[in-house]
């Protein structure tokens, strides 16, 4: 009767371990996708931002190239 109780407690205890690792895994998924969004949005935000400086010389560009 001793040997069937530790197996049952084993096995509670691997499931146990298993569960608190499964929801670390779930707590960091969570972080690493908030921190894919933010540089998302950062890198959108830079893209932005050059296109917007790089029209006006654009522009000069081809102005400069019909003199």
């Amino acid at each position: 009767m001793l040997w069937p109780m530790i197996a049952i407690t084993l096995g509670f205890l691997g499931i146990a371990v298993l569960g608190i690792l499964a929801v670390r895994v779930f707590v960091e998924v969570r972080r690493l996708a908030r921190q894919v969004g933010a540089a998302s949005e950062r890198i959108q935000r830079a893209a932005d931002d050059l296109e917007r400086a790089a029209v006006p010389l654009a522009s000069r560009l081809h102005g400069a190239g019909r003199d």
